[in-house]
């Protein structure tokens, strides 16, 4: 009977708390903690020899009709005070990096924030002066980044608060889904690749990722990729080139990874292979650089229709401490390889080398990345649409062509090896025509012209006949190449012509 009595009890006990507790929860109570000296109290209180009661005290709640507390107020504090720490950045972070070209800027901005702090402190109004600086710093502002040199450009490409391949990615889709793997049990973080839309329209991106941290840069390898980063991504253009999906490529890497085990793996083969594959691929690929492109690792995945440059970024075949050290056997000429390489966007897009430059806002993507990321949507977009109505092949054979026009180069036979004051004589001359109206400098120049021009034909009609021929004449390897005939030629006429002097002295 006393057993069934303490079990009975202490059901009751156990409902009497439950629905303690529930009030509790109710009203705001202190919570566990002031249930336990409620219960400790209790049990102090009550005459040792009587089982022991777990017992709970019961605030009292009032008339049903007197206005009750909020019970979550204390809650909601607690919470918002831990938001308010994430909400819009209104200064500048301590640890945010700065150029040393910057920094006039920096404190400027600094003393701007100062003052008016102390104004509103103390009750003055000089809103009209606070206009006037600050247009004076926007002014500065555009004034230092309008006259960036080639190194200061180079900086700013390789700041760390620039928006990486994932910022870009994740702004301008709508929607967006990574994918990973080589299918060869590899995957390297430094290159990223997903499928997202935009406006609707699905793309395959495929881009080179950077840290922002030394702990995400070791993830990442510095966007240094490996060979199996490479064959990821080629599987995720043959991917869209299956389905149609147009590509875009986000390049932003020092180099591909030039270490013992990536040479191993076959990184050049990677790389080679990738260039091969991309001519073939049968969707538009637009390519944008956002910050570094550097020698063949950004070539592996840049093999597009379009290129298009970030307004600080840059594109070289060699970093330019590489050039400096191979060239000038010190990395301090790292400056003059810097101007010497041309490896600014105003200086590749005059080479034809880019398609187009993605403007910045002022001061950089790096102040201020998301004012950057409409227009680079818009750009990707813009460019996309030249290709939308376009077959295969003339995809293709755009993109063919595209690679075939880069490049200036000029052929001059000059004596003594004086190109420019030869270049300099021709440029001053009348000149000369030939027959069929080709310009010469002078009359043997117009001879040796012509004289070029009759062997050819005398070839041609030599070869319509070659059916004709027991002993079939094949045309040396060499002399195809553009510029030997001509210096056989010219060879040719001053050898008669000394001939002809000797003849004449005897």
């Amino acid at each position: 009977r006393r057993r069934q009595l303490r079990e009975r009890d202490r059901e009751r006990d156990d409902r009497d708390a439950a629905t303690m507790n529930t009030m509790l929860r109710r009203q705001g109570a202190a919570g566990r903690v002031g249930r336990q000296q409620a219960q400790r109290a209790a049990s102090a209180a009550a005459p040792s020899a009587q089982p022991r009661r777990r017992v709970v005290s019961v605030r009292a709640a009032g008339p049903p009709d007197s206005p009750k507390k909020d019970s979550f107020a204390e809650g909601r504090e607690w919470f918002t005070s831990i938001i308010s720490r994430f909400g819009p950045v209104r200064d500048r972070a301590a640890n945010v990096t700065t150029l040393d070209f910057e920094k006039p800027l920096v404190e400027l901005d600094k003393r701007i924030k100062e003052v008016r702090t102390v104004a509103e402190e103390n009750g003055v109004d000089v809103s009209a002066q606070m206009v006037e600086l600050e247009q004076r710093a926007t002014e500065l502002r555009r004034e230092t980044y309008s006259k960036l040199t080639p190194t200061q450009r180079l900086q700013v490409a390789r700041h760390p608060n620039r928006p990486s391949c994932l910022d870009i990615i994740l702004n301008v889709t709508d929607k967006f889904v990574e994918l990973h793997g080589d299918r060869a049990g590899l995957d390297d973080p430094a290159i990223v690749c997903g499928i997202g839309s935009m406006d609707g329209t699905p793309f395959m991106f495929v881009g080179q990722q950077k840290g922002r941290n030394t702990k995400e840069n070791i993830r990442r390898n510095f966007g240094m990729p490996q060979p199996n980063g490479y064959r990821k991504a080629l599987r995720f253009m043959r991917h869209a080139n299956k389905f149609g999906l147009p590509i875009v490529t986000i390049v932003d890497t020092p180099g591909a990874y030039a270490g013992k085990a990536a040479e191993e793996l076959g990184q050049g083969e990677a790389i080679a292979y990738n260039l091969r594959e991309m001519f073939g691929l049968r969707v538009p690929v637009i390519s944008l650089v956002i910050g570094e492109g550097g020698s063949g690792g950004a070539l592996a995945i840049g093999v597009s229709n379009r290129n298009l440059i970030m307004e600080n970024a840059v594109y070289y075949v060699a970093s330019p401490e590489a050039c400096a050290a191979i060239l000038w056997k010190s990395r301090a000429a790292t400056k003059d390889a810097t101007e010497a390489l041309r490896i600014t966007s105003p200086e590749l897009l005059k080479f034809g080398v880019m398609d187009e430059i993605v403007p910045e806002p002022l001061g950089g993507s790096h102040a201020n990345p998301a004012a950057v990321f409409p227009v680079i949507k818009d750009a990707l977009l813009r460019n996309f649409e030249i290709y939308r109505n376009m077959s295969a092949e003339e995809i293709q054979l755009d993109r063919y062509a595209r690679f075939r026009k880069l490049g200036l180069f000029e052929e001059t036979v000059v004596k003594g090896a004086k190109l420019k004051s030869a270049q300099e004589e021709r440029a001053a001359a009348a000149g000369v025509r030939t027959k069929a109206g080709a310009w010469a400098l002078t009359e043997e120049e117009a001879s040796l012209i012509e004289a070029q021009v009759d062997s050819d034909e005398q070839w041609d009609a030599l070869m319509k006949e070659r059916a004709e021929w027991l002993n079939r004449p094949v045309q040396p390897p060499g002399l195809g190449r553009s510029g030997v005939m001509e210096l056989a030629t010219s060879m040719v006429e001053l050898r008669r012509s000394k001939q002809a002097a000797a003849a004449n002295s005897h």
